[in-house]
């Protein structure tokens, strides 16, 4: 039974001021969160990136507040220690504000601990009110899957000097309006680093390198669970479960045309008259 104590938002900014790393981990249902939690994730995220990596969709854009919902509900039934956030998704905080909070109270009924929502300066005022409505928020900034479209595509955030100042410029904003900590998303390296050091909450990095207070990487890509696609330059794979998956199942595909399965020890036998029974009527 897993003894830790529950991660809150004061224990992920403490880890900051100690210098203890972040992981996190984004998982979108219950058997990925149970097993992330016991291993001892700190966070969970419950990213919009499902839409890419378990509905099929070639980005983000088409997730709604009912995938997200859905997807919460199931994740937050695993963690019992692992703090759970989850992403606002396309277009569900860029109208009225009491849209945005009707959107974040559905997602928090569901057993989050905290939303993110992607952007800088545009969205800080709406973070704010978030945050005094007495939600958490982590912010987002770098590439922003959302804004893909208007981005040009999956491009390395902050190689010029303009970039970087205006990625520090957003991210301070974000703190300002109290988020609790900030997703850094393919920042080169050495801007991640800078950023870090000058926030006083942490960042979180995916393909930003080791500067950040913490890493987070998506369930199904450390553990190559996907199918084949082609390696992201910041994923490191721990496992390859993806490949164990294909192989067991092809071979359950060849007994079953092999009638080699179930065998008699698969299967349950019936009792003498039951054999009777059925030989006097054969």
């Amino acid at each position: 039974m897993d003894q830790r104590k529950p991660v809150t938002t004061a224990r992920i900014k403490k880890m900051k001021e100690d210098g203890i790393p972040i992981s996190v981990v984004t998982a979108y249902d219950y058997p990925s969160a149970r097993l992330a939690d016991e291993a001892g994730v700190d966070v969970i995220l419950v990213g919009d990136s499902l839409g890419n990596v378990v509905l099929g969709y070639e980005s983000t854009i088409p997730v709604t507040l009912e995938d997200m919902i859905y997807h919460t509900r199931a994740v937050a039934r695993a963690a019992n220690s692992a703090f759970v956030v989850t992403d606002l998704p396309f277009m569900t905080y860029h109208g009225g504000i009491d849209e945005t909070l009707n959107a974040v109270a559905r997602i928090m009924r569901e057993g989050a601990k905290a939303v993110k929502l992607e952007g800088g300066e545009e969205i800080a005022p709406t973070v704010e009110k978030i945050v005094k409505a007495g939600v958490p928020v982590m912010g987002h900034v770098g590439l922003t899957p959302q804004s893909l479209y208007q981005i040009g595509g999956y491009k390395v955030q902050g190689k010029s000097a303009a970039q970087a100042e205006k990625l520090l410029r957003d991210a301070k904003a974000l703190e300002q309006a109290g988020a609790f900590s900030i997703v850094l998303e393919l920042v080169t390296e050495e801007v991640a680093a800078y950023m870090t050091r000058e926030l006083s909450i942490p960042t979180i990095g995916i393909g930003s390198g080791a500067g950040c207070d913490g890493q987070v990487l998506v369930f199904h890509d450390l553990l190559q669970y996907a199918p084949a696609a082609k390696p992201k330059k910041f994923v490191k794979a721990y496992a390859n479960i993806g490949e164990q998956i294909r192989e067991g199942i092809a071979r359950y595909v060849k007994e079953v045309k092999e009638r080699t399965f179930p065998s008699s020890q698969y299967a349950f036998q019936s009792d003498r008259d039951v054999l009777d029974y059925l030989n006097e009527n054969d």
